[in-house]
């Protein structure tokens, strides 16, 4: 198995880079000169080293790829995981991603291989983990002044933290490749040259649940709810806290009762269930619930916000433009469409009335389709004449945002949730934008669809999906429903809620439902414009997508089978 396994005293593992929006919190690197001894008895360099590890938690900010364009000029991909789902189709036809929709990724090219990026953030927590009780904090101990005294029992206080906070960075980062690849290796230790990588094997996915659920239990029980001190930077947004390692672990238990990680190698759409394992779902996202900390906002708050008070854990960014550049309507200076919602999408928000618009009562006029609707479509999506920085953005056929356009959307969409109104990208200017990777919508969700599994109408299933839906004005979910139709309204609910939040894409895999959603065929909209105020609306088929069996799990990288005697991922 390879595991960026260079030697680790020098450049391996001193790059400390993260952008931040707060001086240079996270971006300040380690002299890749210095030796492993010296580095590890600092108490700053220590804590550098961790701060650079905090780079290894997911990205959702156009991740995915490059690719070349028609014209001499290399052109960056910048797509969201949203368009291999049903959420979005990306713009560039060309794009690395557009290989998760046609079919035709593979052990060899994997638009989102992230076993090496994993493995190298794994290998920095291990040699953090094994060598942190070298530093060496002498000239405060032995210092017998009060506030010498002082400083040394926080320091004291701060390493002792630190090893919770690595402890939790490795239950994730352990959790991102169980998600992607099934059983992986856990390795608790730093692999040398010397080793024998062949004798490496493959753990089951129990077995690697159950080690980050330990993971997660340890650091919940040694981290506090809030931060607390993190040594002299006074900055302590987007570190690990309880609430993150408890919500991590409801996010664990609920992908390991659902169906696909029950029956890992089931290559047909049978959706077994185990009462116990959803059981232990719900008490961990109700513990986190428990803590009392988190509570909803306003929805656009919750986004490109660090002080919202639902995030649990954000990822923090600098200052930046690329986000408005790569998803901007193509009409606007420097816009390059990107990332651009699906019909498909759309088409799953709910009338204001709580009605889905295929319901004959729901009141849908599919001549004025976003009219009276969940407030989070228009909270989500740009829809056309909708008014975007300064103008009605002109979606209709000859638009300046339209088709007609090079480059334009072909769904008749543009995103809006994290993107930036406002920002002068022709003047350069930017903005602080903040990714979710947990708030407390997620956890009300995950508890109500645990406990939907194995305590059907227990009330607090219709409770929390209505507290969801009130913060945004929606009606209560109707009485009476049955458990299958509960189920159907919590996953539309999480569709809805947590669009473009990297959920979605693995959400319709654990359900064992991607079949008929990645397979499907991506839908737009085709706009007419008959007058200043009328338009023609009809929907249309933008692509056809391909989704297979075996693509319920990523391929292994052919790299590391051949360096192992482990079996590929079932139809790989």
């Amino acid at each position: 198995m390879k595991v960026k396994i260079q030697v680790i005293i020098t450049a391996l593992l001193f790059a400390t880079f993260l952008s931040s929006c707060n001086d240079d919190f996270l971006d300040r690197q380690i002299d890749s000169r210095l030796s492993k001894d010296r580095v590890f008895k600092s108490y700053d360099y220590v804590s550098q080293f961790l701060v650079g590890t905090y780079a290894w938690l997911p990205e959702g900010f156009m991740r995915i790829g490059t690719v070349t364009s028609l014209s001499s000029d290399p052109v960056t991909e910048n797509a969201m995981l949203a368009s291999a789902s049903d959420e979005a189709e990306h713009t560039w036809e060309g794009a690395a991603i557009q290989k998760f929709n046609n079919g035709s990724w593979s052990p060899y090219s994997n638009p989102e291989d992230q076993w090496d990026f994993f493995y190298t953030g794994i290998r920095r927590v291990n040699l953090f983990l094994e060598n942190i009780d070298q530093v060496n904090l002498d000239d405060y101990r032995l210092n017998p002044l009060p506030n010498q005294q002082t400083e040394y029992q926080n320091r004291k206080t701060d390493l002792k933290r630190w090893k919770y906070e690595a402890r939790f960075l490795r239950a994730y980062f352990y959790f991102e490749l169980v998600k992607r690849y099934g059983g992986v290796p856990v390795i608790r230790e730093t692999l040398s040259l010397d080793d024998d990588l062949s004798l490496v094997k493959r753990n089951t996915i129990e077995e690697c649940i159950s080690f980050i659920v330990e993971e997660c239990d340890s650091a919940a029980a040694g981290l506090n709810i809030f931060p607390g001190r993190i040594s002299t930077d006074n900055q302590a947004s987007g570190r690990a806290t309880k609430g993150a390692a408890l919500a991590l672990k409801s996010r664990v238990l609920l992908y390991a009762a659902s169906p696909l990680f029950l029956d890992p190698l089931a290559t047909d759409s049978s959706k077994p269930t185990n009462q116990g394992k959803w059981q232990k779902a719900a008490a961990a996202a109700k513990a986190v619930i428990d803590l009392g900390a988190y509570s909803l906002e306003t929805y656009a708050k919750a986004f490109n916000n660090i002080g919202s008070k639902e995030l649990i854990l954000p990822r923090r960014y600098g200052s930046a433009n690329d986000i408005e550049q790569a998803n901007y309507p193509i009409g606007y200076e420097k816009g390059k469409s990107g990332t651009t919602p699906s019909q498909n999408l759309v088409d799953s928000y709910e009338m204001a009335n709580g009605k889905p618009i295929h319901d004959p009562e729901s009141g849908y006029d599919p001549q004025n389709p976003y009219g009276n609707r969940d407030p989070r479509l228009l909270q989500t999506i740009i829809v056309n004449n909708s008014t975007w920085n300064k103008r009605p953005v002109e979606l209709w056929n000859g638009g300046r945002d339209g088709k007609g356009k090079d480059q334009a959307s072909k769904t008749g969409y543009y995103l809006k949730k994290y993107v930036v109104e406002n920002v002068d990208l022709l003047q350069d200017k930017t903005a602080v934008h903040t990714w979710v990777l947990f708030r407390l919508a997620e956890i009300y969700l995950n508890y109500a669809e645990a406990l939907n599994e194995y305590d059907p109408g227990n009330p607090d299933i219709a409770k929390y999906v209505n507290l969801v839906r009130k913060r945004v004005g929606m009606p209560d979910l109707s009485g009476g429903l049955s458990q299958a139709e509960m189920r159907e309204k919590i996953q539309n609910e999480r569709r809805v809620e947590l669009a473009f939040e990297d959920h979605r894409f693995w959400d319709v895999r654990r359900w064992k439902i991607a079949p008929e959603t990645l397979g499907a065929p991506i839908m737009g909209m085709d706009i007419t414009k008959l007058d200043a105020e009328h338009f023609q609306y009809q929907k249309v088929q933008v692509e056809n997508r391909v989704f297979m069996p075996k693509m319920y799990w990523y391929p292994i990288p052919q790299n590391e089978l051949i360096k192992t005697d482990w079996n590929q991922n079932p139809g790989w």
